[in-house]
This record gives C-alpha cells, structure tokens and sequence, in this order.
C-alpha cells in the first residue's frame, strides 16, 4: 500500500482526482472503525474493546475477538509507527493464556456455551494495526512462536478505507511445507488410500503455495487455510472426492455440475459460499483460477 495510488474518476470533465492516504487523526478512530466492521475488516467477531487485565496485570486489551475458526485474538492498534505494539501485544497474549476460563466466559455470555466451548486454544491470535511497520518489526514477528498478523492502514478521503498485510506468521504450524504435505497426505491416507492421499496432498502444496503468508489452521471438522482470513476450508475426504470451500461470490462462476455449488444459505463446515468438488488432478488444476480469486480477495 505504500505505493498504492489511488485516483477517483470525474465522468463530467473527464479527469482524475488522486485521492490522498492520510493517517488517523487519532489511534481511536482507527480503532471505532475497525471494531464497528471487525467481521468485514478481518474475519474477527467481536467480543469487547478496552479490556481490563485487572489490577495486578496493569493493562487494557485494546479489542478482544473470536476468528473463522474458534481462535482468541488480540487487536492491538497504533495510529503511526510504534515499535512497542508488537511487545505490548505479546504482554497481553501472554496473559490471555493464563486466563483461559475468563475469555471463554466473555465468549460464552455473547455467543453462547457451544462456542465457548469451541475455542481453539492451539492457535491464539495477535493483529496489530498500525500506520507503518519497520523491517525490524517484519523480522521481530518471525522470531515469536505465536501467530502474528502486521497489518497497515491508511484512510483514503472521507469513506475509504485500506488494509496491507505487511507480515503473518503462524504459531500452530511447524515444520516445511513438505512435511505439512505429508500430513495432509497422511490423514487422507487413513481414510482413503493413496488416491484421496495424493490428491489431498497436492491441494496442500498448491494453497501453501499462493504466496507469502499462508497459514494452515486445524479443526476437527476441517483445515482452514488462512492470508489474515480464511480463503480455503479443505474438509475430510470422502469416498471419492475432496470438498473445499472458497470465499468466492458463486454468482460471477458459471458452475458446473459435480463440480462447483453455490453453497450460500446452506449449512456446512469451514467457510465459503462456494463449493468446489475435487476428483482427480485434473480437478485441482481446474480449481486453480478459483484458488487464487479466493487469495486474492482474502
């Protein structure tokens, strides 16, 4: 976004206007911004802003939420460049995970006991948003075992708003992308042979491989692949073939039979109103177009 410029159309004269970035007056304003569209923003329900961490720890969370995938996250917001965010965040992630039963109970008061109980505790969250981030800022995150998402802001005139993921790094996945392989290919492999395997195993490398930044989130129900938000949810395979949801508007793909669904409105597992069903190799290059739309738009 840095290099992001920005014009507006006038359809009378025939002209370009650049709309100017500008930063927050305040960091507050940043903060009611993102909180009212939380879910929109970042794929985060929200849960409470300016969280006391009670009289011993000293401190307020500046937003608490719930992501896609059950996992805690932490918000934390700076108006311009601050080399402490990262720090002050990870001093209240540290916290979140010795009070476990406090935050289950805030999700349990707004969005009832069966997803308290679904919280995901393998993969808790830190976003910080800020004007500008530091390569030393990019480097820090990748040196912490915790999942981390840099992410930077700017205010385009009076209705516009942009986000740039600068860094994302994830706690709850280690190892190579050839080891994540075998993994997937593995719990393929107990349910189905060396077909499903294969197949599951090349739909890993091939999401893994969209860009920088891919997170892979695992649930019971599902595998959640994550840029900030989910834009993939890999389900269990069945006898012959592979469900994956995308975050793709199913009205702009002329779907096809056995192929992809249009899903919205109907109950299923991960997220994604667009189904895609994976049969072969083929398939997965068939699918490729739409895996990166849905990266695109995460």
């Amino acid at each position: 976004m840095s290099g992001l410029k920005l014009f507006r159309t006038d359809t009378m004269n025939s002209g370009m206007t650049e709309v100017v970035p500008r930063l927050a007056e305040i960091e507050a304003d940043v903060q009611g911004l993102v909180e009212a569209h939380m879910e929109t923003l970042l794929g985060v329900r929200f849960l409470a802003s300016e969280y006391s961490t009670g009289p011993v720890h000293g401190g307020r969370i500046d937003s608490l939420g719930l992501d896609e995938n059950g996992s805690p996250v932490i918000v934390e917001y700076k108006r311009s460049t601050d080399a402490g965010v990262i720090h002050q965040g990870l001093f209240y992630l540290t916290w979140l995970l010795d009070h476990r039963a406090e935050f289950e109970h805030l999700v349990r008061d707004r969005f009832g006991a069966m997803t308290a109980a679904q919280v995901l505790w393998s993969g808790p969250r830190l976003i910080c948003i800020a004007g500008d981030f530091t390569r030393y800022d990019a480097h820090a995150v990748r040196e912490h075992r915790r999942s981390i998402d840099l992410v930077r802001y700017r205010l385009f005139g009076s209705d516009l708003l942009g986000l740039e993921t600068v860094a994302s790094v994830s706690g709850g996945i280690q190892g190579t992308r050839r080891a994540r392989r075998r993994t997937a290919a593995g719990a393929a492999d107990d349910v189905q042979g060396s077909s499903m395997a294969e197949l599951a195993g090349a739909v890993d490398e091939v999401l893994l491989g969209l860009g920088d930044g891919v997170n892979r989130v695992e649930r019971k129900q599902y595998r959640a692949y994550q840029r900030l938000r989910n834009f993939a949810c890999l389900c269990p395979p069945q006898r012959s073939k592979l469900l994956i949801y995308l975050k793709v508007d199913p009205k702009g793909v002329d779907l096809v039979p056995g192929f992809t669904r249009d899903v919205s409105g109907l109950g299923h597992h991960g997220t994604g109103d667009l189904e895609v069903q994976l049969r072969t190799p083929r398939d997965v290059e068939r699918a490729q177009d739409l895996f990166r739309a849905s990266y695109a738009a995460a």
